[in-house]
Parts: C-alpha cells; structure tokens; sequence
C-alpha cells in the first residue's frame, strides 16, 4: 500500500526503560540509537556479539516462515530466552544494536528479508536468524474513463471507475503520474473544460497498485461572438446615452472601447455600462483554452455634452400607492452581517417575507412623492432589519459627476451610506476591486466625533485607506439631518468630493498623493444606497436609537464630464 510507513524514523521516537534482574537500565530510542547503562557490568558494542558469557541467548524464530505470498503478512519475533531484547533489520543487512528495537508485529506487505539476533546482558549473544518473504500479489485493475480520450467541442463529464472491489482511484489532470497524495476520484465527475490530459492509478488492500491509465482530451468549443446591445429604454440612461450589453452563449466577454481588437488581457466584462461618448466598442469570447471568437464591434456615435444628466434614476411613481424600486436597475444585498462589521440588521429584500423581513412593511419603497425610502425597523426585540440597494450585474460606470440628494437619520447606531464597488469584486475582491464612499454619516454624539455634525467621502484600495470629512471641524454649522446633495467628480486618475455643489469640493485624491493601488481606472463600478444598524463602527443599537429611522433618496444622477 502506498505511503504506509512500518515502523517509526521520525521524529522523537518513544522512549522505552526495561528493567532486568541484573538492575540494567537500558534506554532504547527505537529505529535510531540503543543506549545502556549497566550498574555492573559493561555494555556490548555495536555488532551482533557481545557481553562474552559463557551462555549463548538463543537464536530469535518468526511467526511466519520464509515463503512467498500473495497477502500481507504480520510476522512476530520470539525468543525463548528469559529477557532476552531482540534487534532486527528489514533490508537482509546484519542487524546490530543501532537496529530497530522489536516491540511490536511488523507488518510485512512487500519483498523484503528480516534479519534479527536477540541479547541478554551479561549473555552471549544468539545468532543472527533470517526470514525472506517474497510477494506475488495480484495488481488491482488499471481505472476505466467514462468518456474515451479525443476531441470535443463541449465540455466533458468524465467519471473513473476500477474493476477491483474496494479500489480507491488517485487522479491528476495535468499529465503527471498520480501517487497516494494526489486527488482522490469521489463520485463526481471531473469537469473537463480546456484540453488536458488525466492520469489515474488505483490502489487496494492486498493487491499491488494498478498500472496508470491515461486519457489525453482535447476541447474544441466553438465560440459564438458577443453580441452588442445598446438601450435607453427603462434603465436611466437619458440625453443620448446608453446602457451597453454585452453577452455570448458561452464563454468569458473581453472587450475595449478606444477601437482596438481586445484580447483575453482586456477588460473583462461584468455588467451593462454607460457609455456617454463617441467610441467603439469592441468584444470577443473565450471559453476554456479553446481560440477567440472573432471580434463583436458595435459604435456610439451619441456624445452627452458635458455637465448635462446621462442617466438618472428619479424613483418616480405614479401608482398612487408606496411601489418598490426599478427591478431593472435595483438588486440587493441580503441577510444578516451580510458584509462584515458585525452590523447588527437583516438587510431584506423589497417586498421579502422571509422572516424577519415582511412584505407589508418593506424596508425599501418609492413613496407616492417620487421618493426612495430605506427603512430600519425594530420588528421585534433584539431584531433590526433594514435594506441595501445596489446595481451590481444591472448597471455600472466609468467616470463622470454622480450625485445624490440624500437626506439621512440622525440616530445611535444609524449607519447611512452612498457608495460604490468595482464591477470585478467578483475576479479580484475587496478591496482591490476599489472602494468609493461618496456619503456614510454616523450620529454627532458618536465617541471621537461629539460636538459636530459631518459626513464623509472616502477611497479604498489595496493598501489604501483614506477619507476626507466635511466640515473638517466643529466651526462650520453643518446638519446632515437636512437635504444635502453629495457629490463625486471621477476622471481618469481623479476622484473629487463635493457638497451640495460641484464647486464646493471638500476632497481630491490622485494616484501621487496615495499610497497603495489605485484601482480606480481599471473597469466600472456600481453603486449602493444602504442604511446600516449597529456594528464595530459606529456602535450598537442602544436606549437612544430612534425606529424607525429613515434615509431617503430623491434621486441618483450621472453627469457626462
């Protein structure tokens, strides 16, 4: 059997204290060095021979005779003289008193020879005794494929199977020879996708291991190009703008939007994006290992002037009755700490009746005002649920002036906020995806903020962490429990807060003045509308926290820079 080990050579090996009449001490350290300490007497030296007695210790015996056979063997090592410590060696060398200590059956599964002689203090000691055991086993069957090696245009399920009962199958699929420590076949199929090649063995008990098997499989799939949709319809794209997608049958999408063919190094696409401009879009896909479609190239030929809206959501409702929120430009963020910070909610989805969530009290709403509502609700004691919207796999972009009229609660433990992610948060995480935080607010009396109110613009990225607050400090009135517009200006290597006008900027970050990556010219990104209770920061719900508590939005808008 593969990787079995019959006896201990590493480590610190067990100490074992034998005592004999003639008080010898003798510390054995098996497999590595036999120590002894007479109280009288000398100690023998390194050979089969010692002591030098005028009585000869008698010649050890095996339980199993010299033989061949086809099944492991567990052979014991005896000796008829009172006392007597036996040392042995497994590879036909004469064992000597540096040889393996007996102690236990050794178990005997391949060719080998036992040599072993016994030892008495004060004895002569026996003679060396031989055993040689010679394995014919029979060799488990070499693995089976379910799908031949050869050529496919699709991906292949391929499931290994062996002939002998009982035979566990060890695989690798990059073509080296599998042993003991490679992946063990279950009962799922591998999943070939790209051309590879699987080797297998199997092993069981009593039989030799199996031949390799090999099965050489290449994917050829064919790859349909991406096709390019552009729409203004329903998605928030105004002024000539549009929401570009992109999608293929199979296949990852790269794409790019200066003209250029895109290669599998491009920008990989994620979700819909706003283009504002006059470009090119250019796209392929890739599937597995398998050759690039040819290239998808659809044109925009609508630039949006600058500082006029290219998208915009207004919540608008003309239902007569609270209605829940753009389902072709809102997803959600659901459950409970869903994102870290031990927050304290359950973020619900609109309209959710999984408990505690309830439909007829949804925590996200647009009221009959044309006003988005994000509630956090005390449903029960100790419970508190609440809504974080975002246009994640919907909508993204890439520079421009975004804004939000927000007005948010003022409460302990209110955690309000109006931010972005990268679209690759899902290839590359956070926070290398990169972070944008145009507005969170906490309460004034917060520990370390007492005395003011403020708000916050902030950025994140790979050893990146940085925030500007406005006001800077207690000297400019300021109340964030009022309408404020809350602003970001977003350039190629630019990122600008405002308040309340694209003239008031309060922050400016570019890559010089950062440390760490900044990731924020790499792709899209989308954005979030939350109201978060409780968590590390800004604290826990406590007697002073107001529900229900309430941000509202009265709208989100991109303008064309």
């Amino acid at each position: 059997m593969m990787g079995r080990k019959k006896f201990n050579m590493g480590g610190l090996p067990d100490v074992r204290v034998i005592q004999t009449a003639s008080k010898l001490s003798r510390i054995v350290l098996p497999g590595l060095l036999a120590l002894c300490v007479f109280a009288a007497a000398g100690c023998g030296g390194g050979s089969s021979s010692g002591g030098g007695g005028t009585t000869t210790v008698a010649t050890p015996t095996f339980s199993v005779l010299t033989g061949t056979y086809t099944m492991a063997q567990s052979v014991t090592l005896l000796d008829t003289t009172s006392g007597a410590v036996i040392y042995y060696t497994i590879d036909g060398t004469m064992p000597t008193r540096n040889s393996h200590l007996y102690s236990a059956a050794i178990t005997v599964d391949a060719t080998e020879t036992l040599e072993a002689f016994a030892v008495v203090p004060g004895d002569t000691d026996s003679a060396a005794a031989t055993a040689a055991y010679t394995f014919n086993q029979a060799q488990a069957a070499t693995p089976g494929f379910s799908v031949v090696q050869g050529t496919y245009t699709s991906a292949q399920p391929v499931t290994l199977t062996d002939g002998t009962a009982g035979a566990s199958i060890y695989y690798t699929t990059d073509g080296t020879t599998p042993t003991y420590f490679s992946t063990k076949f279950g009962t799922t199929p591998i999943a070939v996708n790209s051309t590879e090649t699987i080797k297998a063995i199997a092993e069981a008990s009593g039989f030799n291991n199996s031949n390799v098997a090999m099965a050489a499989y290449t994917i050829n799939i064919p790859t349909t190009p991406p096709t390019i949709t552009a729409s203004d319809t329903g998605n928030g794209a105004q002024n000539g703008a549009q929401v570009v997608t992109l999608s293929a049958p199979a296949g990852t999408i790269y794409y790019t939007l200066d003209g250029s063919t895109p290669t599998a190094s491009s920008q990989q696409y994620l979700a819909p994006f706003l283009v504002d401009t006059n470009l090119t879009v250019n796209a392929i896909a890739v599937v597995g290992s398998s050759a690039s479609s040819p290239a998808t190239q659809a044109f925009t030929t609508t630039a949006v002037p600058s500082g006029t809206v290219a998208w915009s959501e207004e919540f608008s409702n003309t239902t007569g009755s609270n209605a829940l929120p753009n389902s072709l430009i809102w997803t959600y963020d659901t459950g409970t700490d869903c994102c870290g910070n031990n927050e304290q909610e359950t973020y619900c989805a609109a309209g959710s009746s999984v408990s505690p969530c309830n439909p007829s009290s949804p925590n996200a709403y647009a009221d009959t005002n044309g006003i988005l509502n994000i509630v956090a609700q005390n449903p029960s004691s100790g419970v508190y649920t609440s809504a974080r919207l975002k246009t994640e796999g919907l909508f993204s972009f890439q520079y421009g002036r975004l804004e939000a009229r927000i007005q948010v609660p003022e409460s302990q433990a209110m955690w309000p906020a109006f931010w972005m992610l990268g679209n690759d948060i899902t290839t590359v995480s956070w926070p290398a995806c990169g972070e944008i935080d145009v507005m969170e607010h906490i309460d004034g009396s917060n520990p370390g903020n007492e005395g003011y109110d403020w708000t916050q613009g902030s950025i994140h990225g790979t050893s990146m962490n940085n925030d500007n607050q406005y006001p800077s400090s207690a000297a400019t009135s300021f109340s964030a429990a009022t309408w404020h517009v809350y602003g970001m200006i977003w350039k190629q290597g630019q990122i600008q807060f405002y308040m309340d006008t694209p003239t008031n900027i309060y922050g400016t970050y570019t890559p010089s003045t950062q440390t760490g990556t900044w990731p924020f010219d790499s792709g899209p990104e989308f954005i979030i509308l939350n109201l978060a209770v409780g968590g590390s920061w800004p604290g826990d719900v406590d007697g002073t926290t107001v529900f229900p508590s309430t941000m509202q939005v009265d709208y989100v808008r991109i303008y064309a820079n």
